[in-house]
């Protein structure tokens, strides 16, 4: 193979790696609307009895948040 078709490979492996570690960054949970109040944000309506007495996860800071 010639080095641009390798150099070609090699970038695009790296965009493609970068593109999957970005989308998977973010919050865990159901979308929310912009006007949703903050107590009501990422609370899942479930049908199981067993489900609605789980507490809320605490939310922990994540290294990116700043740049959000």
């Amino acid at each position: 193979m010639s080095k641009s078709l390798v150099k070609i490979a090699h970038v695009s492996l790296i965009l493609g790696v970068v593109s999957l570690v970005v989308a998977g960054c973010g919050r865990k949970g159901d979308l929310d609307r912009p006007s949703t109040p903050v107590e009501q944000q990422n609370i899942r309506k479930s049908s199981k009895p067993g489900d609605a007495n789980k507490d809320p996860v605490a939310e922990r800071p994540f290294v990116l948040d700043p740049l959000l």
